[in-house]
């Protein structure tokens, strides 16, 4: 094996090790029992990354793709607008529920303590918010105003998602499927209403 090959399967097996401890203790996992968990010691692990910050960034990265990839997949297939929002959703709960602790350690940990991760979590939460501008923009009948406020509305529902899912993650008052419903009921009354807007501001218009 190559050396830049045999240092990248190195760091997929510490990444991995990573996952098993904070999949085990969420937010309260350490460097120090990540790196026992990989038969290591702590300056070794971080020495595979840079350093802790270079270890959060790939920890965060690792874990915020797939959610993305997820979350545009569902935006761009077929079907009726509903049900895409609805499956929209969905992927990003069934991320969370799938992974809770890994959940809790990046928002509760990672996200706070590290600039790096900080900014790895904040980049994936644009990426979602710009993915579903463009779905109003390509899919509703907006007006000149509504385009240029296409992007934050976007990042408000990102916003609402975000805050929304991290309370049911904690109680867990409903199942997930109730859960999407509710949210999506939420959002469409909103979405909804931005065609007949769109067309009485156009009669309106001189």
């Amino acid at each position: 094996m190559e050396p830049g090959a045999d240092r990248t399967a190195r760091r997929v097996e510490l990444l991995d090790a990573a996952d098993r401890v904070i999949k085990a203790r969420g937010p309260e996992a350490s460097m120090t029992a990540i790196a026992a968990e990989a038969g290591i010691t702590k300056p070794i692990l971080y020495r595979h990354f840079g350093d802790k910050s270079g270890l959060y960034r790939a920890l965060a990265e690792r874990y915020t793709q797939p959610v993305v990839d997820a979350v545009r997949t569902t935006l761009a297939e077929p079907g009726e607008r509903r049900e895409r929002a609805a499956a929209t959703v969905d992927a990003y709960l069934a991320f969370i529920e799938a992974n809770p602790q890994i959940y809790r350690f990046l928002m509760h940990r990672a996200y706070v303590e590290d600039a790096a991760a900080h900014s790895v979590v904040s980049e994936f939460v644009r990426r979602i918010g710009a993915a579903i501008a463009q779905t109003l923009r390509d899919e509703f009948a907006l007006t000149p105003q509504q385009e240029q406020a296409a992007e934050a509305w976007g990042h408000a529902l990102v916003g609402m998602m975000q805050v929304a899912s991290d309370w049911w993650l904690a109680t867990r008052p409903m199942p997930r499927e109730a859960f999407v419903e509710h949210m999506v009921g939420l959002l469409w009354d909103g979405l909804g209403n931005l065609e007949s807007a769109g067309r009485a501001h156009a009669s309106a218009s001189p």
